[in-house]
Parts: structure tokens; sequence; C-alpha cells
């Protein structure tokens, strides 16, 4: 595998700052400790960042908070004008900011030019809904007083990234909050800090004024956290990432009563019907599955395929799942990087080996890598019990369970429908679900029976900024995304005056 100390890469990491991004400034922690962020394909140092404490946490809030006031009178077109310049050096700077996702995340540089381009359009997307916040004006029912509602900033956000989308998860919470008019302080998952602090740089570059928001990197982020939810200075956390950290969030939000936006965890089915087109279905999961080597919330967890049509979708899905080229992520060709740590190959190794004791088949991969670095090949099981694990738990690597529904010799048999949605909604989840049928009707019925805050007709791919993001149940609270997403960072306002006469 190529060696970061012997790429260009280096000298691109060479140029990403380290330290907390505080009011405008880079400054180290104050304790002088940092943490070493490491590269899933090779196992190597990239870089040691700064790791701070609740005393930086203290301090970054307390700036956001100071700086509130003057950043909600800017104006809109200021604020547009600062995010389609940064949306503007995104892009320009696709390859430095993909090396660097790849290098501490181990996403395929193809895949990780794919995020940079759909992370840029966030803050496209958002500089359009800058200058349209909207209101109302209208008279009681009397006539006695004028109604005026306007939307005014939230105030202080906190937002917290996952490490699987380092850029474009930043983006959709950035972007919003910028344009609201919002002063934030951002917290990047510890294994994937980089290309935040790279984010930062360029939105400094576009010339985002000092204090609007605020970089915090650390290992301990429930020291970090903790003291923002109980400073009583935020007044929105905006999280991605897992339902049990979610939960403890929401109990802390309780205490000061703040906003909240929740895109939780997923356990997304993947439904492939008597008369779907069975080569699209398969492109579909490949697309569902495989999008960031299956480590994301939205990736086909269940894959329920009628038995009709079982053997010819499974042997065309394996087929193509075999195919796939594993390694190094900047290695040109590759199309399956690393897990993101030794956990996570510890977790589907766990989940694989639990499926087959209960019964499953491997028709391809099924076992771990020899390292360097955090391989799982990808992976087809068969005949999997809806007593496995994984059935209940999200994978979050590159592991597809086929689960047969219906009856091989009654493909119009309407009980099927029946059978697959009661599996589908088994699950305490409803963040996508994935349907493929050539019949009208049966996708429009089975789309609003499926409980989901997202569903792809006919398509593996729903994340788009037009489109509002979110789901039901145990995944999640609010939106991100689409002409809703600003809505989050805003809060409605209604003013009274008499009308005299």
């Amino acid at each position: 595998m190529t060696s970061v100390a012997d790429s260009p890469v280096r000298e691109t990491l060479s140029s990403v700052h380290t330290d907390l991004f505080v009011d405008g400034r880079w400054v180290p922690a104050a304790s002088g400790d940092r943490f070493e962020v490491v590269n899933p394909a090779t196992e190597e140092v990239l870089a040691r960042v700064a790791d701070a404490d609740a005393s930086d946490a203290r301090r970054a809030i307390e700036v956001a908070a100071a700086h509130q006031a003057e950043w909600a009178a800017t104006s809109p077109r200021s604020r547009r004008e600062i995010l389609y310049r940064a949306y503007q050096l995104i892009v320009e700077r696709t390859d430095e900011i993909a090396a660097v996702m790849t290098a501490e995340m181990g996403k395929p540089l193809a895949e990780a030019r794919g995020e940079v381009a759909y992370g840029a359009e966030f803050f496209r997307w958002f500089a359009e809904e800058a200058v349209r916040i909207g209101g109302d004006h209208t008279t009681t029912g009397d006539g006695g007083h004028r109604i005026v509602v306007s939307r005014q900033p939230v105030g202080p956000c906190i937002l917290i990234t996952p490490w699987n989308f380092p850029l474009a998860m930043g983006t959709r919470k950035i972007g919003p909050a910028i344009a609201a008019g919002c002063t934030m302080v951002l917290k990047p998952a510890e294994l994937t800090p980089l290309t935040t602090l790279l984010l930062a740089d360029i939105l400094v570059e576009a010339g985002l004024p000092a204090g609007v928001l605020n970089v915090v990197t650390t290992s301990n982020p429930s020291a970090v956290v903790t003291e923002w939810m109980e400073s009583g200075l935020a007044r929105k956390i905006s999280f991605t990432g897992s339902t049990e950290v979610g939960k403890i969030l929401l109990r802390q939000a309780a205490g000061t009563v703040m906003r909240t936006s929740m895109e939780l965890g997923g356990n997304a089915p993947f439904i492939v019907c008597a008369d779907a087109d069975i080569p699209r279905a398969v492109d579909g999961l490949m697309l569902a599955k495989m999008r960031n080597i299956g480590q994301a919330c939205t990736a086909a967890n269940r894959v329920f395929v009628h038995r009709s049509v079982i053997d010819e979708f499974t042997e065309a899905f394996t087929a193509k799942m075999a195919a796939l080229k594993v390694g190094d992520g900047a290695a040109e060709g590759t199309q399956v990087g690393p897990l993101v740590e030794p956990k996570a190959v510890e977790k589907v190794a766990s989940l694989v080996d639990d499926a087959v004791a209960k019964g499953a088949r491997v028709s391809c991969g099924g076992r771990a890598l020899d390292g360097p670095g955090y391989f799982y090949p990808p992976t087809v099981l068969t005949g999997v019990g809806l007593d496995a694990d994984l059935v209940r738990t999200e994978i979050f690597g590159p592991v597809a369970a086929i689960i047969p529904f219906g009856d091989a010799g009654r493909p119009d048999d309407p009980a099927a429908d029946d059978e697959v949605i009661a599996l589908a909604n088994d699950t305490r989840w409803g963040l996508v679900a994935y349907l493929f049928s050539q019949d009208v009707d049966r996708c429009a019925r089975l789309s609003a029976a499926l409980e989901a805050g997202m569903v792809g007709v006919n398509t593996g791919i729903v994340s788009n900024p037009a489109a509002p993001f979110g789901g039901v149940k145990e995944s999640g609270l609010g939106r991100e995304g689409g002409r809703v997403g600003i809505e989050e960072f805003l809060d409605m306002k209604y003013t009274a005056t008499p009308i005299r006469r």
C-alpha cells in the first residue's frame, strides 16, 4: 500500500491546521495536550491535533455568545455571499479536500471527490435560502391589531458531526446556521477532525467573521459537549450520530429547553418485489449498501427479496460484490477502502459470525482481511434468519443480509406486500427505506406504509441538499437540507400592534 510519507498527500496534510479554531484564531488546547489521527488503510499517524478540555469548550461557547448579536444583525445578502464564496472555494480545492478525507477516513478517492461535490452543494443551497427567510403580515379578525410574524436566528448553536462524512455533515449544519445568522461551536469526530479544520480555513478565506464558527477538537467528547450543554449560552444543538448518544443529549437539552435536531441511527430495509426490474434493483442495492463502504446511516441493512426472484437477484448481486477491488482508498482503482477503526472490523466480523452460526450462508467475503489497515471484504449473506443480531443492529460495514419473503409460486399474492411491510417496520429505527417494483400503485401503497422519514422508490440514493433529510421513531428529530433546513435555526416571533382609527 502507498505510504502517506511517500505520497503527495503529505504536503497537503502539512498545510492543515491542527489547533483549535476560536474567535478567528488558531490556538492550542489549554492543557497543551494532543491526540493522534490515524490513517485506517496504513495505520500511520497523520497528525497530532489539539485535545481540548472543558475550559477550552467554555471559552468557545462564550465567544460564540459574545458575537451572536452582531452576526445576527448582518444582512442576508452578506451571509449569502460568504456561503457562495465558500462553495466556490470547496469546488476549486476538491482534490486537496478529497485527499485529506481519504487519508483520515479511508473512503476511495473517487468517492471522496463525490462527497466534496455533495458537501459543497449545501453551501450553495443555503446561500440561496439566506435571502429568502420570510414572514407574514395580517390583521386580527376584529380588525383591531396588525399581526406581524418574523423569523429570527435561534442563537448560538452546538454542532456535532460524525466521522463517516466529515465534509458533508459539516456543511449540512454550518450552511443553514450561517444563512440564518447563528454563531456556532462545532465538535468534529475525533477520528476525522482534519477535514473539518480544513473547512474552517476555507470559511475564513471566504470572509466569515471571527467568532461566528468555533471548532473544538477533543478526544473526550463528553467533557466538551457537556460544558456546552450546561453553559446556558447555547440555544440549539444539531447532532448526527448514534441513537444512544442522541438520547443523552436530548436529556441534557431538556435542562435549558434547547432546540434540537437529531439525525440518529438507521436500520434501512431494501425491498425487492416480485415484479422488480432485477438489474436496476441490483444496481440500486450496490449504491444503497456500498456507499461509504457501508458506513452510512442510510445504508441498506436488511435486504428483503421475494422468493420468486431471489435466486436471480442474489446471483447477480453477489457477482458485483465479489468483483469490487479492496485496498487503500488513495490508490487509483480502489472501490472499497478500509473501515474506520479496528472496533468497526470487530463489530462487522462478530455480526457475520453470529448470522452464520444461526444458519446464514456466505455467498462471498465473510472474513476480515489481514493488515496493515482495517479491512473487511464485500460480503453477501443469504438465508439470513430474523433471529440474527445484524437484523436488529446497524451493520455499518460492507455486508448485505438477504432475507426472503413471499411465496415463490405466487408472485402476485398481495399477502406478500403485507408480510414485507411488517418485516420492514419491525425496528425501532425509521430513517430510510428502499423499494423496487414496476407497479406504480404498489410503489405508492408500500411507500405510504413504510415507517421511514425517507423512501427511495427504484433508486438507491435519497440524499440531496434540496431534500429534507431525517427520520422517524428512534432515527431522530427535525430535518436537514431542503426548504425546511433553515427553519431549524430560526425562531418565529409574533408582534401585535394596535390599529389606530
